[in-house]
């Protein structure tokens, strides 16, 4: 699978799409570099503690002050956080939790089943931090629309090969590596290098890397922490420690795990960046990046079909190849997908033509979840099979769609009623929230008043206006298809002007919402 990574910079934002075989596969966005963002390490200040939910508030410098629970405070779980947004391994993906000195013959222990048993007898939060101390945090999820971001007290810095812990013991590796003489030989490397107490996770790319690159990373992650410590000593909160860095070389350094064709930047500063820090970090992936420039004026977004996708991906409808289509509806609580024929109307039999839809549908979903980065709780509806190896088929389909994601998915089987319920782990802002806000006319129902209602609400107003003055003419302001609406009910109309005494003056504003009209 050929796989490209297109970046965008101007001086508004930087964009960074991930093609594979020529397809958009997800898509980043970095607008205000100075917002709080995953990664960033902040000094802040304790505003409030509140036992009653287990967290406080933290001042970190920003309008909305941040989250702190009491277990990102306590005790480390790397199975809760997203260390590597965006593009490598989950921490989902993370084994064999241990402090280095197990005396197993494979040097590794299992790692606990369930990360809320490691949560029982939690100390309340007002026994572990005080009002106004100063701590050290970091971004363990960026804010998202009215909720401030969510920090936690551990640490964790991820380089090339690995991600180190400061604040933790532990030695995990990622489920990638299948070779246990792969894992205890990356793992004896680390114990070699690592300083005493501090943890590591190997990454999915640390796989064969030679001791001389694990020997490096660790060197220049500690050299990183202990600037960050030293710098965090002197200053007062809430101040910003460390900053990570930008959308474009986080995407390398993540994206870099896999295998990458090609990397396209269209801006000849970023381009430069990109080469300086590839030739620390990777460099035999310099040869494959190129400064896009077009004699024509193309836009390299527009140069890889890559901005008629990202509009495509903020339609609610979905069509298949097929003829059927999907239907993408947002909630506050879960995202509702449904799956629908359509055009489609089969060769053989109904059951076979659903069968071919569901299974089309099931491949497009786990597609549209991952680019555009959906996550919290989903609820499918298949069409509804009778035969249960059909609804097995479409299952497993489904099932190995979302194995191409790198974010952590569960999922449950399909109901009598057809419906698969999953989760997909937040890890920022989705598409729809990052390009969309809500509709001032419908406030976010999808839906606003139809011409015949407001055509009554608004021969009400006018009989209660009539009874506050003298005048003998009463204007109305309206929409085209309120206009229209009322001229069809004219009766209605003559009748409210006898009783009124009044003559009624319409008129037509294009510019009105469908549901506003004025009264003068």
């Amino acid at each position: 699978m050929a796989t490209e990574l297109i970046i965008n910079k101007d001086d508004f934002e930087t964009r960074v799409a991930l093609m594979e075989d020529g397809k958009l596969a997800e898509i980043f966005i970095e607008r205000d570099e100075s917002s709080p963002r995953h990664g960033n390490i902040y000094k802040g200040k304790v505003m409030q503690v509140l036992p009653g939910i287990q967290a406080s508030f933290i001042d970190i410098g920003w309008e909305k002050s941040a989250f702190l629970y009491a277990g990102d405070f306590y005790e480390i779980d790397a199975l809760d956080y997203d260390f590597f947004e965006p593009g490598a391994e989950e921490p989902a993906e993370i084994e064999n939790y241990g402090n280095g000195n197990e005396e197993e013959s494979d040097g590794y222990v299992p790692k606990p089943k369930k990360a809320k048993k490691k949560r029982k007898g939690l100390p309340n939060i007002d026994q572990l931090i005080k009002k106004n101390q100063e701590i050290l945090v970091q971004i363990a999820k960026e804010p998202v629309k009215t909720k401030g971001a969510r920090v936690t007290s551990h640490i964790s810095l991820p380089g090339r090969f690995l991600v180190y812990m400061p604040t933790s013991s532990s030695i995990g590796i990622s489920r990638k590596i299948r070779s246990d003489a792969e894992k205890k030989r990356l793992k004896n490397i680390v114990l070699k290098y690592r300083s005493e107490g501090t943890g590591f996770i190997i990454r999915t790319a640390a796989e064969n890397a030679s001791e001389i690159d694990i020997e490096r990373d660790i060197r220049f992650l500690t050299g990183l922490w202990n600037n960050i410590f030293n710098e965090q000593v002197k200053t007062k909160a809430p101040k910003l420690i460390f900053r990570d860095i930008g959308i474009s070389l986080r995407a390398l350094r993540d994206f870099l795990n896999k295998k990458v064709d090609k990397i396209w930047v269209d801006e000849k500063e970023e381009y430069q960046k990109i080469v300086n820090f590839l030739s620390i970090q990777s460099p035999e992936y310099i040869e494959i990046v190129e400064l896009y420039k077009d004699k024509t004026g193309i836009q390299i977004f527009e140069r890889f079909n890559i901005e008629k996708e990202i509009s495509k991906a903020l339609n609610k409808k979905v069509w298949l190849k097929s003829g059927g289509y999907i239907i993408i509806d947002h909630a506050e609580a879960l995202t509702a997908i449904d799956v629908n024929t359509g055009k489609f109307v089969g060769k053989r039999n109904f059951e076979d033509t659903i069968l071919k839809t569901n299974l089309e549908a099931a491949k497009e979903i786990a597609y549209q979840l991952r680019l555009r980065n959906i996550g919290g709780i989903i609820v499918i509806d298949f069409i509804d099979m009778l035969k249960e190896d059909h609804k097995e088929k479409v299952y497993r389909t489904l099932e190995d769609a979302l194995k191409n994601d790198r974010v952590k998915t569960t999922i449950n089987r399909i109901t009598e009623l057809g419906l698969v319920e999953m989760t997909r782990k937040r890890t920022g802002n989705s598409l729809s929230s990052t390009f969309l806000e809500q509709c001032p006319v419908c406030e976010g129902s999808g839906m606003v008043k139809s011409a015949h209602t407001v055509c009554f609400e608004l021969l009400r107003a006018v009989s209660n206006h009539a009874k506050k003055t003298r005048a003998k003419k009463i204007t109305v302001t309206v929409h085209p298809n309120v206009m229209n609406k009322l001229y069809e009910n004219q009766k209605e109309l003559k009748m409210l002007e006898e009783k009124i005494n009044k003559t009624i003056d319409i008129k037509m504003q294009d510019g009105f919402y469908p549901e506003y009209f004025e009264i003068s």
